[in-house]
């Protein structure tokens, strides 16, 4: 059998089956390399390695290719390396959080109090107090934390993150007790304020006198939420919004959405945890969960009723004018932008009247308690 088909462990050991098969004498070797005899005691010892120039060397002279004095090396390092090591089970902890986590855009939305993300220490332990944990370990971002939140579909860290300040922020909210009929009772007046942008406002305070906590929380960049509902102690229903878009279309599919999850009792075992809610996500196939159909269908039968929407493209189609257009919002006493979103989804025609997409976000946000765009909501953590 060849030296190349040995087991060696270290490349000291292959020159030295080298030497042996020639007869060979570290000295001849010393003379041959115009080295030191005591190197070749060195490396034959393992105690000198074995170097990408000194491996192209030994080639010439043994034949044997220098890459495989280079592999022996690199696994004998190893090996050494993994005998002096100390294992530091924080360090499996420290690289889930530092790389999943936005940590440093959660220290500069002030839900972490940290300088920057180099503050390791104050990091670590403003993570322990966010999430609620006595140890870093226990933070339910981490795969192998012992507690988890329960939500309706995977959820990436950054999504936890967004998740835990709305619950932050919600626990402290004073409502009035949660009645279903309340709610229910409601919807015909919320009906009532989508026909002009500025009665979105009124939104907050209607809810909170059903008992429902309604929580704005501007998105953190990689989460893509637009909202959740969740309840508080199996009795109080929280409903959190990004308002991520800031269209009238976009926040009143995404709240009617989030108030059927409550009338159902959606999310009294798992947090509905509602990301990129537009496009196919808004929609009603088999792809979408049965919970999630349910609140889509309410939310588009709320915005603009399906029979009288579907009407107006038989119609209209495939001409649609922006007098059409605002004609029939005024008939079924609705935005013309809402209508407009609502027709964008069915024809699948986004570029069509986008200059009815009002803005609401400064409208409500004075209104609610939110946290984003310049806000840090006071909340105890």
């Amino acid at each position: 059998m060849s030296p190349e088909n040995k087991p060696f462990r270290t490349p000291g050991q292959l020159i030295q089956k080298l030497l042996d098969d020639r007869n060979w004498t570290k000295r001849s070797l010393a003379m041959v390399l115009g080295v030191g005899e005591a190197t070749i005691t060195r490396l034959v010892g393992s105690k000198q390695p074995v170097d990408a120039d000194l491996a192209i060397v030994l080639e010439e002279v043994f034949g044997t290719p220098a890459e495989q004095f280079l592999a022996l090396q690199r696994d004998f390092d190893l090996a050494q390396a993994r005998l002096v090591a100390q294992p530091d089970p924080g360090r499996a902890t420290r690289a889930a959080l530092y790389g999943d986590l936005p940590l440093a855009e959660m220290i500069k939305r002030g839900w972490l109090n940290a300088e920057n993300v180099r503050d390791t220490e104050n990091v670590e332990a403003a993570l322990i107090r966010f999430f609620g944990v006595n140890r870093a370990e226990d933070i339910e971002v981490l795969p192998h934390a012992a507690k988890k939140t329960e939500v309706s579909q995977p959820a990436s860290p950054a999504q936890l993150a967004w998740l835990f300040r709305v619950k932050q922020i919600a626990r402290d909210m004073m409502v009035a007790p949660y009645s279903p009929h309340s709610l229910r009772s409601a919807l015909p007046k919320l009906k009532t304020l989508m026909v002009s942008p500025e009665s979105a406002g009124k939104v907050p305070r209607l809810l909170a006198e059903c008992g429902v906590r309604f929580v704005i929380v501007e998105t953190l960049a990689s989460a893509r939420i637009d909202g959740v509902c969740y309840w508080l102690n199996d009795s109080s229903p929280v409903i959190g919004m990004s308002l991520r878009f800031d269209r009238i279309d976009n926040f009143w599919f995404v709240l009617r959405h989030e108030i059927e999850h409550v009338l159902l009792g959606h999310g009294r075992k798992a947090a509905m945890l509602d990301a990129e809610l537009e496009g196919d996500r808004a929609g009603t196939g088999p792809q979408v969960s049965m919970e999630e159909r349910a609140a889509n269908e309410a939310a588009q039968e709320f915005c603009v009723p399906s029979s009288s929407l579907d009407a107006f493209i038989a119609r209209k189609a495939p001409f649609f004018s922006e007098r059409d257009l605002i004609g029939f919002a005024r008939v079924i006493k609705t935005h013309p932008g809402i209508l407009a979103g609502q027709l964008q989804r069915k024809t699948g025609r986004y570029d069509r009247f986008r200059n009815h997409l009002a803005k609401v976000r400064e409208i409500i946000l004075p209104n609610v308690i939110k946290d984003g765009w310049g806000n840090v909501a006071p909340v105890e953590i």
